[in-house]
């Protein structure tokens, strides 16, 4: 890849779930070493975006890239094994699992062990440390959440997606997640791919956003031009 072409690169991706069109041309580009914000209302078509780059979603027409590589057509674990990470929308942790054990099947995907990176995630979010032998599923939302990015981001990825992370969660635990991706990102060697309502946040934490309605990108740019007549004509409810 080069300096400064993107990691992501996704170009006229159409996609359908059954007999409906659910994304009829999405272009977007992330660039190293960033977060960007997709965005939209209800039903837009984001988490089918981020299912048809993570393998999820099959793609009928276009193309995605992730550093320079055509990857539209491979299967979800072959993508993940270039570094894509991805945490969806519900979560999806073990709940019969104990914390400890849903961080070490990370090591598994990964194919070597994880030692070396829990203290990293106990860092961004030191209540995982407390909670290693509790199950999963008796976690709240909130924590199972951070469960579910400390997972993903021990498979060491080049780009983390996240899917809504903070629907749900208590206010205080959305600052600590606002937290760990804005430390992140000073970090450098990742890029995050962040699907949020809360506008607030992405205005925060972002760096570039597209705006999806009905499965098309209608605007995208540096998050400064995110002004308010885009709000209020794509994202006010």
């Amino acid at each position: 890849m080069q300096p400064h072409s993107p990691l992501l690169q996704v170009t006229g991706v159409e996609a359908r779930i059954d007999d409906s069109a659910v994304l009829r041309g999405i272009d977007f580009e992330v660039r190293p070493d960033s977060v960007f914000c997709l965005m939209g209302r209800n039903g837009v078509g984001k988490t089918s975006t981020l299912r048809s780059i993570t393998g999820l979603l099959p793609v009928r027409r276009g193309t995605i890239r992730f550093e320079g590589r055509p990857i539209h057509r491979l299967r979800p674990e072959q993508r993940a094994r270039l570094g894509l990470g991805y945490v969806p929308q519900g979560r999806e942790i073990f709940p019969m699992l104990t914390v400890e054990e849903n961080l070490r099947i990370a090591g598994v995907a990964r194919g070597r062990g994880i030692g070396d990176d829990l203290d990293r995630v106990y860092t961004l979010f030191p209540v995982l440390r407390e909670f290693l032998p509790r199950k999963g599923g008796n976690l709240s939302g909130g924590q199972q959440q951070q469960l579910a990015i400390a997972r993903a981001l021990l498979t060491r990825p080049k780009l983390l997606i996240l899917d809504e992370p903070t629907e749900g969660i208590q206010p205080n635990i959305i600052d600590q997640i606002g937290d760990a991706i804005a430390l992140l990102r000073r970090e450098g060697g990742m890029s995050i791919l962040l699907v949020e309502q809360y506008l607030d946040f992405c205005q925060e934490l972002g760096d570039d956003f597209a705006i999806i309605e009905r499965g098309k990108v209608v605007a995208n740019g540096p998050m400064e031009s995110l002004g308010k007549d885009l709000v209020r004509t794509y994202l006010t409810v």
